[in-house]
């Protein structure tokens, strides 16, 4: 399949901007599944300093806000080619060592609820793929996906207690959850072409496991499958923090409201 996506990411900035700096993780990965055909980044109001990949292979750009912006745009899109391996990637790339992703972060660490949870793993010890299925069902079943009912820095453990959050929240419980009971686990920022619309609101997340002789392997909680087709991988961490797609710091005072437009849809093989 190919997909094409345009994403718009854009702040509206109360008080010029004395200094500020983005880190953006916004291009895609060529991987197992996965081929980048073109991809472009655009900006308005702010320069590229900086372009490397980091710690966890994510292509990274480090943009500067043009002193006394009133406004930064960021404009990317491209084109991916992309194929269903039933949510496999692989083996490991990236300077991270595995133990790495077995070790709890202040969003993923378990409490009383995120082990309620886990207690509903009825299945055999050693059966590592079922036994992660098993933990996705168990996760929807006890946190229902509701909008606006979390923000980006609620842990797994705030997000099981209410009962209620995204798929940010969905994806950081699996990996707690799953780095507890002795499977490395790690966070995925991307894209997903949605069946009923081409217009999004965000982007899309979801959770990767690393399985003995699969490597590692996909989970979307939100949606109760592996990624398929139409998912595109942008980056990967050990939690939201290092694969958000837009991090930053900016002095000056005011506030600023920010605006998100994304558009994903098939595009024909010939065009």
């Amino acid at each position: 399949m190919r997909l094409r996506i345009e994403h718009t990411t854009r702040y509206e900035f109360s008080a010029p901007v004395a200094h500020g700096l983005q880190r953006l993780r916004l291009t895609p990965k060529n991987t197992q599944g996965q081929k980048v055909l073109d991809w472009q980044m655009r900006f308005s109001g702010a320069r590229a300093e900086v372009e490397y990949d980091d710690h966890n292979h994510n292509r990274t750009v480090l943009v500067s806000v043009e002193p006394g912006a009133r406004s930064l745009e960021v404009h990317c899109e491209g084109r991916i080619a992309t194929a269903d391996n039933a949510g496999i990637i692989g083996h490991h790339s990236g300077h991270m060592p595995m133990w790495a992703f077995l070790a709890q972060s202040a969003m993923t660490r378990p409490g009383p609820r995120m082990r309620a949870i886990m207690s509903g793993l009825d299945v055999p010890r050693g059966e590592t793929l079922p036994m992660l299925h098993r933990l996705s069902v168990l996760v929807l079943e006890a946190v229902r996906y509701a909008p606006g009912e979390t923000q980006v820095h609620t842990s797994a453990e705030e997000a099981a207690a209410l009962g209620m959050g995204v798929c940010q929240d969905h994806a950081h419980i699996f990996i707690g959850a799953a780095r507890a009971a002795g499977v490395p686990a790690r966070y995925v920022s991307g894209y997903l072409m949605m069946n009923d619309q081409i217009e999004q609101e965000a982007t899309h997340a979801w959770a990767e496991a690393h399985v003995d002789g699969l490597g590692w392997v996909g989970f979307d909680v939100s949606n109760g499958i592996s990624p398929d087709e139409r998912y595109v991988r942008v980056a990967t961490g050990r939690d939201y923090r290092e694969a958000a797609p837009v991090t930053g710091m900016r002095y000056g005072s005011g506030d600023s409201v920010l605006e998100v437009r994304l558009a994903v849809e098939q595009q024909q093989a010939d065009q």
